[in-house]
């Protein structure tokens, strides 16, 4: 198959062009920054239906690896922001690959939709602008492809990983955090994670099934103990890490609600109604059994940059 990978330079985006290689695809890359490995520079957000409509002639499948940070804080409100980088620029990307006559395709989405389906009671989407826009981006791109184009949502958790300079948005604070001599405080709960790679093999499986559903994905589950554990292990500073009471998880993050209001700011995920999310174990079954330390190892290989933020 022939299949246009947005953002194909970025840390999953890399992957995916890899794992679609080895099994013989050919691939076209999409990214806003030149370098090496692009073969159209073209900002996704701004771009309209016509000026992707060329890039996706003759194309098979594509795979939409762009993504916005969600815990930057900005001043309210936050959610027209995050449709003008998550929402918008998705439908417009797949009314073009309708019109091209693709046949299928990806978006790496967000785990937090899967946290929605699996605890309906919290209002994640009312409460968190970020959740809202990642839910509108699936109905959104699926309207816009029509029922005859499957598009599969990959639900990605934590991701490790390294594609050249390219890592994970959270990993600079946490290897700095794991680096220091502050002390390891978490809260109980915990996530899932998965390396960039799995996440590749996942998105070339979903376009050669023509798969068209939401997909949870991970490696591992692990408590938010066992990962900064890891990831202090990882950077060469083994040590305790002690887990917080969950009324101090709870004021804390009101602490931080409170401080966002009175400076007229908010982020994608409000820190008030995140506590719930927090301290549960939010686990995905089945996981894929593929080893997750190899991937972690070369997250913390050695310090990032201060602005080490890739998209």
């Amino acid at each position: 198959m022939r299949i246009l990978v947005v953002g194909g330079t970025g840390l999953i985006g890399t992957h995916v062009v890899d794992v679609l290689r080895e099994r013989d695809h050919v691939v076209t890359t999409v990214a806003r920054t030149p370098r090496a490995g692009v073969d159209h520079v073209l900002d996704v957000e701004t771009a309209s239906v016509d000026d992707l409509r060329p890039l996706l002639a003759g194309q098979d499948g594509i795979v939409y690896g762009s993504r916005a940070d969600e815990q930057r804080v900005l001043r309210k409100p936050i959610l027209p922001v995050l449709r003008r980088e998550i929402v918008d620029p998705v439908a417009r990307a797949f009314t073009a690959t309708r019109d091209a006559g693709v046949t299928r395709g990806v978006i790496l989405g967000s785990y937090y939709t899967y946290v929605d389906r699996l605890r309906p009671q919290w209002r994640l989407a009312d409460r968190h602008a970020y959740i809202r826009c990642r839910l509108e981006q699936a109905a959104q791109a699926r309207a816009a492809a029509g029922p005859d184009l499957p598009v599969a949502v990959l639900e990605l958790p934590f991701v490790f990983g390294r594609a050249g300079d390219r890592l994970p948005n959270w990993a600079g604070p946490l290897d700095r955090w794991a680096r220091s001599g502050a002390p390891l405080l978490v809260p109980v709960g915990g996530t899932a994670a998965i390396s960039a790679r799995s996440v590749a093999e996942v998105a070339v499986d979903a376009l050669e099934h023509a798969r068209g559903t939401d997909i949870p994905v991970a490696d591992e589950n692990l408590t938010w103990h066992e990962m900064i554990t890891r990831i202090a292990a990882a950077v060469g500073r083994p040590r305790r890490v002690t887990r917080l009471p969950a009324g101090a998880v709870r004021a804390g993050l009101r602490l931080g609600g409170v401080l966002q209001a009175l400076g007229g700011k908010e982020s994608g995920l409000a820190p008030d109604h995140l506590a719930d999310v927090l301290l549960a174990e939010l686990f995905i079954e089945p996981v894929t059994g593929r080893p997750l330390d190899p991937a972690l190892r070369d997250t913390f290989a050695a310090p990032p940059p201060a602005d080490q933020y890739p998209r």
